[in-house]
């Protein structure tokens, strides 16, 4: 029988890419024989691990064989029911659910030593007096430097439950030695990164997952750039892999008037719940665009589908992910988790833009690549003639234009991706977070002679001799490194190093200004809105 809902809250949730889970193994359900065991055709997967713990002939970690042989038996489903081990399943409830219990610093690990390189504003550690560029010495009197030093053994010391209290020796930017008490509490995590006025009357949000407080946290900045005149609006959906189906819903019903379907989800065991948005919306008439890409997904699919089918919005970038399926969480006593595919979802013109996993999960998350070597980030009619395209689309929006299922949102508005960003040499400056590395060993001096990040944002520019000074810090980390790449790549090298140096003093809103001065992106996304 077919349910309907205006906006229900419910614990089904879309994780993002790349997460684990894991399936309940009952302890207590076996029948004795002479070696404890009666076997059946029931419970094969627990009686076999019951078996290793008492009779194998080695010591073994049955935990450890137990999510691995889980996480496989799920991986023969589809690709995102997974097994979350209790380390990732807490990780992943803690972005989701939007703060942790902490002290509320990120820091990068450079020499061997742990550098502070932003706060979160309001935090205790912000308000003890601690700021980026801080080295932490000590944490509790243990000294905290060395080659054996890792983020996890850092994260076990920040997230030790037997300590609220946290005893820090720091170096600070003064030169001099402080130490500093200071008391756990709970941080918040917006998942909102930006919000700011693009151009004239033309706000923009960033938003990185559907957490639980996301649409709480855009009504907060949508009023925020209402009051400095917006009228129209950008949203950024690049590279947010999802989150919770709820959030998603909520945020659609921002844009959507009364009783206009959202998204219906259905699976075998779900009957077909329908999401409709009411009339509370806050953004229902203004010019609007939203800006997605390959690494957009799940539930940035259900929003951007819900909006191109409605014709609420333009979509601009270039076509996401294609997840379709909807998870729902089954935790565990130790911690660890399931999430299970429990539906699929469909947008309100009746498509899934669920990808094809018929030729497994190794082929599923190569994907993104062939598609890369396809030229389909490159190309607009290299996405045309893909075989989902090129047949004939009984799908259709509201106001009769065709759209399509089975792999993805295709934006109305096609942007290439710059081929500069996939240069290994870009890749390998990330990965050794350099741009970060370099911001806090040699730019400290030169962001201090800045009062305001609008400031910074026009009076500086990396000169050519401040790449090339980059360039030889990398070369300390990266051997080998081509003078071609770094030609090629130079102005998009140019703009990350600006970036995190504006992250670094200001922040995250101050790193997505600068990053997109002249991104072709968001220009487009402004063009569609005027």
């Amino acid at each position: 029988m077919k349910r309907t809902a205006a906006i229900i809250f419910r614990s089904t949730i879309l994780i993002l890419i790349g997460v684990t889970i894991g399936l309940l193994i009952s302890d207590n359900a076996y029948e004795n024989n002479k070696l404890g065991f009666s076997f059946t055709n029931k419970d094969k997967v627990s009686k076999t691990l019951q078996l290793v713990r008492t009779t194998y002939v080695d010591s073994v970690n049955t935990d450890s064989i137990e999510g691995v042989t889980v996480n496989n038996l799920l991986q023969n489903l589809d690709p995102h029911s997974l097994y979350l081990p209790p380390k990732q399943a807490t990780s992943v409830n803690e972005r989701l659910e939007g703060g942790y219990n902490g002290i509320g610093i990120s820091y990068i690990l450079l020499r061997d030593t742990l550098f502070i390189s932003q706060l979160n504003p309001g935090g205790p550690a912000a308000k003890a007096g601690l700021a980026a560029g801080n080295k932490i010495i000590a944490i509790n009197n243990q000294p905290i430097s060395g080659k054996s030093l890792t983020p996890d053994k850092v994260d076990n010391l920040f997230k030790d439950k037997n300590n609220e209290t946290l005893q820090l020796t720091v170096l600070n930017n003064d030169g001099k030695l402080h130490t500093y008490e200071i008391k756990k509490d709970h941080i918040d995590l917006s998942s909102l990164d930006a919000a700011y006025m693009a151009a004239p009357l033309t706000g923009y949000i960033k938003i990185s997952k559907f957490a639980s407080t996301t649409d709480a946290d855009f009504r907060a900045d949508l009023l925020k750039l209402k009051k400095q005149g917006m009228q129209k609006l950008v949203l950024d959906l690049r590279g947010n892999g999802g989150g919770y189906l709820n959030t998603a819903t909520a945020l659609a019903d921002e844009f959507l008037t009364s009783g206009q379907l959202i998204v219906y989800t259905k699976g075998v065991h779900e009957a077909r719940t329908d999401y409709f948005a009411t009339d509370s919306g806050n953004f229902q008439h203004g010019n609007l665009a939203v800006l997605i890409d390959e690494n957009s997904a799940s539930a940035s699919e259900i929003l951007a589908g819900a909006l191109q089918d409605l014709d609420r919005a333009t979509i601009v970038g270039r076509r996401s992910f294609g997840k379709g399926l909807v998870q729902e969480q089954f935790p565990f006593k130790d911690g660890s988790a399931i999430n299970l595919t429990v539906a699929r979802y469909y947008t309100p013109s009746g498509r899934s833009i669920q990808k094809s996993y018929k030729n497994g999960t190794e082929s599923y998350r190569n994907e993104l690549t062939e598609r890369m070597k396809k030229g389909e980030l490159f190309s607009e009619q290299n996405n045309l003639n893909d075989t989902l395209f090129t047949k004939q689309s009984p799908y259709h929006t509201a106001n009769g234009r065709k759209v399509f299922s089975g792999g993805g949102i295709m934006p109305d508005i096609f942007v290439p991706a710059d081929t500069t960003q996939n240069i290994l040499l870009v890749k390998e400056i990330a990965a050794r977070q350099l741009y970060m590395a370099y911001v806090l060993d040699r730019m400290q001096p030169e962001l201090n002679k800045y009062t305001s990040v609008d400031v910074y944002l026009k009076q500086y520019t990396v000169s050519d001799k401040e790449l090339g000074d980059f360039i030889k810090y990398a070369a300390q980390s990266i051997k080998g490194i081509d003078p071609k790449d770094v030609a090629s790549s130079r102005e998009f090298i140019k703009t990350k190093l600006k970036s995190y140096a504006a992250r670094f003093k200001w922040g995250d809103e101050a790193y997505f200004k600068s990053i997109n001065a002249n991104d072709p992106v968001l220009k487009k996304g402004i063009e569609a809105v005027r």
